[in-house]
């Protein structure tokens, strides 16, 4: 599981691993405190929403964020099996997040930047929603040198 400790993947329920589509542990560049406020860009199904949101405890906040309705409600609906209300999700896109300035200490985000466009944007709008001091945990794809048009076109390749 792209380096997550086994016990926290294995507590989560079928429904919160099943549609997971990281490409690593974010949470592996550094700890998240409780009481902290962590927003999960790009959040998809809630995974690492669940593990932030058990990491802040009852006296933190983990916020998702994510384009599409139909993972905001399994994901609404996995925190509330979990017994997480300090997790919540809201929908937006990452070019435009749905969170005050000035207002997270951790931004998480898994495998999702590379697949925004405009690149610039999207790292302004996080930026602009950390604390002084916040920290940006990512976890994605890069590569070392351009990629072929063909390899562009597969869609397959780079959405599986």
């Amino acid at each position: 599981m792209l380096g997550y400790p086994m016990d926290k993947v294995d507590a989560m329920p079928p429904q919160a691993v099943e549609s997971f589509a990281g490409v690593g542990n974010p949470f592996s560049l550094g700890d998240i405190q409780p009481g902290e406020t962590v927003l999960d860009v790009g959040s998809g199904s809630g995974f690492d929403c669940f593990i932030a949101g058990q990491a802040v405890g009852p006296t933190g906040k983990g916020i998702g964020v994510d384009m599409t309705e139909a993972m905001v409600q399994k994901a609404r609906a996995t925190a509330r099996k979990m017994g997480l209300p300090q997790v919540e999700f809201r929908q937006g896109f990452v070019e435009e997040l749905p969170v005050p300035d000035a207002s997270v200490d951790v931004v998480t985000s898994n495998g999702v930047i590379n697949l925004c466009p405009d690149k610039y944007r999207v790292l302004a709008e996080i930026f602009r929603t950390l604390k002084p001091a916040g920290r940006l945990y990512l976890a994605d794809v890069v590569v070392h040198k351009a990629v072929p048009d063909a390899a562009k076109a597969n869609v397959a390749l780079w959405t599986a």
